[in-house]
């Protein structure tokens, strides 16, 4: 009792859906798990049937609650606990929870508090609609034991929706002739909310003809009626648009609106008639053809046929036809032809518009057409230089004028050229330009220039037109030829064969033309000893020098001269450059003897005391070359002796000394050739014979052989010494034999401590003397022989030497050395010779 079946029913539905319990319809399964299946669906059939008695224990009243939509989620609605007079621990042991008829949770229980609480925001509108009250309908179940209280959740309305319209427009078509007081229905608004909050009033915008009437209907809502207060006249006022607004009786009160359009309709009582007697439009002369120019408008008061109009052109010219078009409907004046503003500024047109009953109107369209910037400036050239020299200044170049065939700005010109151009535009009459140069050119720096002579004009966007010229600089001579080098060294060997290239001198000139052909030639030479005329010459052309005869290094070792180069220009420029020649030394002389002469009278006898000891200075050969450096170095050999191996010379000074001590058995003139040999490549000789002459003791006389044969005498003392060493070989052959073996092998044993040196070959070292340039002797020595005469007896007198002091050191020395002077490189060169 007091539990309608409708909420048994949901609440039925609720714990099938909780315990999953399977409808009778359902087909189980066979087998032993349809068996099982069986026994579930009894144990819920037992227990849906608990829960519909526990239904019946319920209470038969239900509590109250109430709350506003649109409330927030978590809002308080009321304490269960307080409510059902129960604890909050007695609650949550008995596990309570709320659950609504239409099973959605729309409220929460919080056990912990008993607080019952909103669950989700209320909608009435969508919860109930119009139907009022809204009420929400749930239990509250307790288990253990089971225990159902039921309560209603009513939902306020508030006013969250305003009265809306379902036609944004409303069409009322009347005639002109209705009546004051006609009616006119229009559609109502509508509005979700219920009650004080629902659709309230009507009003309308305020106007002189209509009144807003309000109707009651019989399910309470409330229907506008519009009322005619006010004679129509469709030419007064064709069409009436008037805003109709809702409001209902909310706090602060929400409208909604709609647009009322009025339609008057009338009768055929009216001509045409244009807005305007003259139309005037602007065109651009670039517009594009087809494109809409104006909407020529007419308007007739009257409706139907006779409100219908139709546009022509009246006594239109043939060009108006070719250029323009109108829509005889819409009245739109369209292009049909290019326009051009350089021919034809403006139109003149003339309209008629005629309605449907035969009236007519006339107006005129004027048609303006405006220049744009569409033609670009002109360039007309009247007289042009192409070449200008470049000593010339303020030279005219070009004379030009200008023009552009648009008007205003479009047609105003600027003109100028390049800024980094040593030229200038100067304006002369109206539009014509001249094009100077501003100062002297450099061809040397640029030889031709391009100039671009652009105009431009004003307009939007500008355009411009460029015309180029190109100017060649003719040449002045006004650069000299410029040799490539401050000065030029040569270098020649002597000897060289006559016409002989021995170097170039160049010259380069900045000029062009003949002003840079350039002509070399010798320049007179301040020395006037230097015969250069005979030296050398020079190519005129291109300054190749030649060597004119063959040049000698010991006659002439440099000289210089200087070369001039000389253009062609007018006048003529020219520059000059130093020349150096160095003749390089040829090994051509051969060495040339000092000591002893060999063009004396009488040859030079050397006298060497018997007593000498072993490297005793018999004489010093001395010898010069007239060549340099290495073709002077000097070097001295014994090529011939009348004894060998008992002189030697010292290869580097030509000294000549003994090699051994001097016996008895020794011959008492001896001769001896001595080759000194340059060390040139191929090297040069020269020969010197000397005559030794063995004495006892100066005090011996000694008379030279008579100068009349002495090559006679000397062959004939030859002969004696050859007859007796003949002799004396065919005797002791034997006995001389082994003397000599024995001689050697004495000499070997005392000369082994001292060292054997040997004679290196090839070019001697740089350390030889050169004796070329100084002729003197590095050691010389002087002897006085005085012949004492009177009593028929001579006598030697042997002085002491005429010796420079530095030379005294060199004696003592010489004569400790006398050992070692047999071992010497010299003298071991003459032994392995013997």
């Amino acid at each position: 009792p007091g539990v309608s079946y409708r909420n048994i029913s949901a609440l039925a539905s609720k714990i099938r859906t909780e315990l999953n319990i399977i409808p009778h319809k359902k087909k189980l399964p066979e087998g032993t798990m349809g068996i099982r299946g069986a026994c579930t669906l009894r144990k819920r059939q037992v227990l849906v049937f608990f829960v519909l008695l526990g239904l019946s224990w319920a209470d038969t009243e239900s509590t109250r609650y109430f709350v506003a939509e649109e409330t927030e989620i978590g809002s308080f609605v009321t304490n269960l606990a307080r409510d059902l007079g129960l604890e909050v621990e007695e609650m949550s042991s008995r596990e309570a929870r709320v659950v609504s008829d239409d099973n959605e949770k729309h409220l929460y229980l919080d056990l912990r508090t008993g607080d019952l609480l909103l669950n989700k925001k209320l909608d009435r509108e969508e919860l109930c609609g119009s139907t009022e009250p809204c009420v929400l309908h749930f239990q509250v179940v307790l288990e253990n034991p089971l225990q159902f209280f039921r309560a209603e959740l009513h939902i306020r309305d508030i006013n969250d929706h305003s009265p809306t319209f379902l036609d944004k427009e409303i069409l009322i078509k009347i005639s002109e002739s209705a009546t004051i007081g006609t009616t006119i229905l229009i559609e109502n608004a509508q509005d979700l909310d219920v009650g004080s909050n629902s659709l309230q009033n009507y009003t309308i915008s305020p106007n002189s003809h209509f009144y807003i009437k309000i109707q009651d209907n019989e399910d309470g809502k409330i229907y506008p009626e519009l009322v005619l207060d006010r004679a129509l006249d469709h030419e007064e006022a064709p069409e009436l648009t008037l805003t109709l607004t809702a409001l209902d009786g909310g706090s602060p009160p929400r409208s909604g609106t709609t647009l009322v359009l009025i339609k008057v309709l009338d009768i055929n009582d009216n001509a045409p008639e244009f807005v305007q007697n003259l139309y005037e439009v602007q065109v651009q002369e670039d517009t594009p053809i087809g494109s809409w120019i104006i909407t020529i408008s007419a308007k007739d008061l009257d409706t139907g046929n006779y409100g219908k109009i139709w546009y022509t052109f009246f006594h239109a010219s043939e060009d108006i036809r070719k250029t323009f078009e109108i829509n005889s409907i819409s009245g739109e004046v369209n292009l049909r032809s290019q326009l051009d503003f350089e021919i034809i500024q403006s139109y003149s047109i003339n309209i008629q518009a005629t309605d449907g009953g035969g009236l007519s109107e006339k107006c005129t369209l004027l048609v303006k057409v405006l220049d744009i910037n569409d033609n670009p400036p002109e360039i007309t050239i009247s007289s042009i230089t192409k070449t200008i020299p470049e000593n010339a200044s303020e030279t005219l170049v070009a004379l030009f004028s200008v023009r552009d065939q648009d008007s205003g700005d479009n047609g105003r010109i600027l003109c100028s050229i390049q800024d980094d151009l040593p030229f200038i535009l100067k304006p002369t009459f109206k539009n014509f330009f001249t094009l100077v140069s501003e100062k002297a050119l450099d061809r040397e720096s640029r030889a031709k220039y391009n100039i671009t002579i652009t105009v431009t004009d004003l307009g939007t966007p500008r355009l411009k037109t460029e015309y180029s010229i190109t100017v060649l600089i003719s040449d002045v001579n006004d650069n000299a030829p410029a040799f490539t080098q401050v000065s030029y060294t040569l270098m020649v060997r002597e000897n060289n064969q006559p016409a002989l290239q021995i170097g170039s001198v160049s010259a380069t000139d900045r000029d062009s033309g003949t002003n840079a052909q350039i002509t070399y030639s010798l320049l007179p030479t301040q020395d006037p000893q230097l015969p250069l005329a005979s030296l050398v010459s020079i190519n005129a052309d291109n300054g190749q020098l030649f060597a004119l005869r063959a040049l000698d290094f010991e006659a002439l070792q440099a000289f210089e001269f200087r070369v001039g180069a000389t253009d062609q220009g007018s006048p003529a420029l020219s520059s000059q450059t130093l020349v150096r020649v160095m003749v390089l030394d040829n090994n051509d002389n051969p060495p040339f003897l000092l000591y002893p002469m060999q063009n004396a009278s009488a040859p030079c006898t050397e006298l060497v005391p018997r007593a000498a000891e072993q490297g005793y200075l018999v004489t010093k050969v001395v010898a010069v070359d007239r060549d340099s450096g290495q073709n002077a170095w000097l070097s001295y050999q014994l090529l011939k002796a009348t004894e060998p191996g008992l002189f030697g010379v010292w290869a580097h000074n030509g000294e000549v000394r003994t090699t051994r001590l001097l016996s008895e058995r020794d011959a008492a003139r001896h001769r001896l050739v001595v080759l000194v040999k340059d060390n040139g490549e191929p090297p040069l000789s020269a020969s010197v014979t000397l005559h030794v002459l063995l004495v006892d003791g100066f005090s011996q006389p000694y008379l030279p052989l008579p100068e009349v044969a002495p090559e006679r005498a000397q062959g004939d003392s030859l002969t004696v010494y050859l007859v007796i060493a003949l002799a004396s070989v065919s005797s002791l052959f034997l006995f001389s034999v082994l003397v000599f073996l024995v001689v050697r092998l004495c000499r070997r044993h005392r000369a082994a401590p001292l060292g054997v040196y040997s004679v290196p070959e090839g070019h001697f070292p740089g350390h030889l003397v050169d004796v070329s340039g100084t002729g003197t002797l590095s050691q010389s020595y002087q002897y006085e022989v005085c012949l004492m005469g009177g009593n028929g007896i001579s006598e030697f007198s042997f002085l002491k030497p005429n010796i420079p002091n530095p030379e005294i050191h060199d004696i003592g020395r010489n004569v400790g050395e006398k050992e070692n002077f047999a071992n010497s490189p010299g003298f071991n060169s003459q032994h392995e010779k013997q």
